[in-house]
């Protein structure tokens, strides 16, 4: 417990809630069910609504488990619908600031949830991240890369939510500054095979091709090198799609003339860029050579090579 929690010992009736807190939680252990799960939920709901008045939440660590555990995607939406009104009550009840200290403690549960909730639960998730994790600003720089792998998966094209949950990302790019952003979002592709389309999709859907990639270079975020390595997994990906698009992304940013690029980072993106080739794939084999031999004398040479590989 913090000093604030101590303090609050002191007062007969934060000690009441202590108790009745304990008692809900007792709740979760004796569940066989998930309709058992959503009458817990509904009982530790109601004892934190109504001691709203202390924006101490008591035994958040525990909370924080139970509410992940009730978003674990084998459950039914229902359950999760549940669980997604007791972190609204708690987001409520403790404010931006202790949100921002005790980011971590609720968002392990919420991250992971966008790529397996129901159609029905997407929207109250992104409402919470829209109502509750915007305002933080630049306070969600810690748990940034967990949100975006988290909200990434949200944008499929032709998904009812696609546009909500890109308009999500260019707030929180806003928010946190958009190298900062960038840098989290390189650390997504490079670690989570699952948002790398949706990744460089959205980094090639936000460049502005009328500009040079020296006038946007918040794009490269703050560390060039997870940059390359993130572009250099992508292009390896076992997705033509992923492949495909990582290709387009490499044509823009990293032509050969490029002075932010060091030979070393060159070598290794060109010889990632090179296995495409194994794949017998057209469409792969004209962007690489796009890129190695200018766009405006692919048309040349595409036939030719084509016929070598």
């Amino acid at each position: 417990m913090n000093a604030e929690e101590v303090e609050l010992l002191s007062d007969s009736k934060y000690r009441n809630y202590v108790a009745a807190v304990d008692k809900a939680l007792k709740n979760f252990e004796y569940s066989s069910e998930w309709a058992d799960l959503i009458s817990a939920l509904g009982k530790l709901n109601k004892v934190l609504q109504n001691n709203a008045k202390y924006q101490v939440v008591p035994k958040k660590l525990t909370i924080g488990k139970r509410l992940a555990q009730c978003l674990h995607p084998a459950l039914p939406s229902g359950v999760h619908r549940k669980a997604l009104e007791t972190y609204e009550i708690i987001f409520k009840i403790i404010g931006p600031k202790r949100l921002a200290k005790d980011l971590f403690l609720y968002s392990s549960g919420l991250f992971p949830l966008l790529s397996n909730a129901a159609m029905s639960v997407k929207p109250v998730l992104l409402g919470l991240y829209e109502t509750y994790y915007l305002p933080l600003g630049k306070t969600l720089k810690p748990g940034l890369q967990g949100l975006l792998t988290g909200v990434l998966p949200g944008l499929e094209e032709g998904s009812e939510y696609y546009d909500r949950t890109n308009t999500l990302l260019e707030k929180v790019a806003a928010a946190v500054e958009q190298s900062a952003f960038y840098s989290a979002l390189w650390g997504s592709i490079l670690t989570s095979p699952a948002v790398r389309l949706p990744g460089v999709s959205f980094v090639l859907l936000h460049l502005n091709r009328k500009l040079s990639m020296e006038d946007q270079l918040y794009v490269i975020g703050s560390d060039i090198e997870l940059m390359v390595e993130a572009v250099s997994t992508s292009v390896q990906d076992s997705s033509v799609l992923v492949q495909r698009s990582t290709l387009d992304l490499i044509l823009f940013c990293f032509p050969f003339h490029m002075s932010q690029a060091t030979r070393p980072d060159m070598i290794r993106i060109l010889s990632a860029a090179l296995h495409v080739v194994l794949r017998r794939d057209m469409s792969l084999n004209r962007r690489l050579y796009a890129w190695l031999l200018g766009v405006k004398c692919t048309h040349i040479h595409t036939q030719y090579y084509s016929n070598i590989f």
